[in-house]
């Protein structure tokens, strides 16, 4: 029986691949860096064995399947290229695996994992569905009609994949250490919108994907008229959002969300329109969005005392803007505190204004260092060129959580995709 080895199971996707193959029944084990990682609970729930990075993990008969953020002279890649193993990038094992289900990918510089997770959970409600969030969380099951994958644009991976379906939730600039302006992340989103199968659906009111070229229909939704599926009649609670579904002008039916802000609502009509396209009964749609529960490090809440504290892997000015506006909406008389923790120097560099515009929608902001990735963990300016920047901004140590609990009754937002979990641990600690 074949043994699937990953090499860094513990980065999201690897993780969630991991489980999937797993719970399909194959034998799966991996290595990574020793440090705890929020990926791994689910592997060692399932009883996956968990290394430490070894050449001596790599055996015969094994198949190793090898994270993109590690390049083929990792020690244990070396080794299996020696012993003349099976050695499969991620984006492309993935790729090749999808071709046995009608497959979704879900695309767009914001709101995929979120998306994802989204349709996952609804459309389980119709179909046996396997799939792959960005999360870190993977289901498969055998008997699977359907499967979800998060389809990331960076580096252009995203190209390893011709699923029969694609969501497209926007195109906006990131990843600046990759990409060099939008012109070229939108020519990323421009191939991969060739290679889809049956259909995409994208998000209308963004207008660069307006522009989009493809061989197979196009059905936009979104809150403009023009849209082939359009949010109407809008109305914002604390408890959620509700909304009317417009197919081509023609009433489609209401439905109610447990998400927050605008863009909770845009995911929400992607995943309506993938399924009415499916012709998955409305009822079911409408059930199902209601008892979703969100996805790891998307707005998790948690209460202490008089403070709420939100956990969001927000990291790109959009995101940041997005996520303070749903916590106004959910709690609307309380002070909004953002604890935002940088996400590298070159993104950092190049969203400079847009990171403070953002950041002053807060009622008050605490930054804490930027964090650097493998990639590069230096560079030409420091945080304090971004607190200059805000108003009514600090920067703020591990070491010195105890001053937010001055913000009582306050929602405090803990942003980044860095390490900034470890900020609201330490805070947590100091009310404990």
């Amino acid at each position: 029986m074949t043994v699937y080895h990953f090499v860094g199971i513990k980065g999201t996707g690897m993780s969630a691949l991991a489980q999937i193959l797993h719970d399909m029944g194959y034998k799966v084990q991996g290595s990574d860096i020793d440090k705890d990682i929020f990926t791994q609970k689910a592997l060692e729930d399932r009883g996956i064995e968990l290394l430490s990075f070894d050449k001596e993990n790599i055996k015969p008969g094994l198949t190793v399947i090898a994270g993109n953020a590690f390049p083929d002279t990792h020690p244990e890649i070396e080794e299996a290229l020696r012993l003349d193993l099976p050695v499969i990038r991620y984006h492309r094992f993935l790729g090749d695996f999808m071709n046995s289900y009608t497959s979704v990918g879900i695309t767009g510089v914001h709101g995929k994992t979120s998306t994802t997770g989204l349709l996952s959970h609804v459309i389980q409600g119709a179909e046996p569905t396997s799939f792959l969030i960005g999360d870190g969380t993977g289901k498969g099951l055998p008997d699977s009609k359907y499967f979800i994958f998060e389809a990331c644009e960076y580096r252009r991976h995203f190209l390893s994949y011709y699923p029969d379906y694609a969501i497209m939730t926007n195109i906006d600039f990131d990843h600046p250490d990759y990409f060099s302006s939008l012109e070229d992340v939108f020519d990323a989103f421009q191939k991969m919108a060739l290679q889809v199968k049956k259909g995409i659906i994208a998000c209308g009111d963004d207008e660069n994907l307006q522009k989009i070229q493809a061989k197979v229909p196009v059905v936009y939704y979104g809150f403009g008229e023009h849209n082939d599926f359009q949010a109407r009649n809008v109305v914002k609670s604390t408890d959620g959002t509700s909304f009317d579904v417009f197919v081509r002008n023609t009433f489609y039916s209401s439905f109610k969300i447990t998400g927050f802000g605008d863009h909770s609502v845009l995911n929400a009509l992607s995943v309506i329109a993938l399924c009415h396209y499916e012709e998955v009964d409305a009822e079911i749609i409408q059930q199902r969005l209601l008892t979703f529960e969100g996805v790891k490090r998307r707005f998790n809440e948690k209460r202490i005392g008089s403070q709420v504290l939100i956990d969001d892997y927000a990291h790109h000015p959009t995101e940041i803007r997005v996520t303070i506006e749903a916590a106004r909406q959910k709690y609307p008389d309380r002070e909004v505190v953002a604890v935002f923790q940088p996400h590298t120097f070159t993104r950092t560099q190049s969203f400079m204004d847009e990171f403070a515009d953002s950041l002053n929608k807060a009622d008050c902001v605490y930054l804490c260092d930027i964090f650097g990735s493998a990639r590069e963990n230096a560079g030409k300016l420091s945080i304090n060129d971004l607190i200059a920047k805000i108003d009514r901004s600090s920067l703020i140590e591990e070491s010195e959580m105890d001053v937010l609990k001055k913000h009582e009754n306050g929602v405090l937002v803990f942003m980044g995709a860095g390490d900034i979990q470890k900020y609201q641990r330490a805070y947590e600690e100091v009310l404990l």
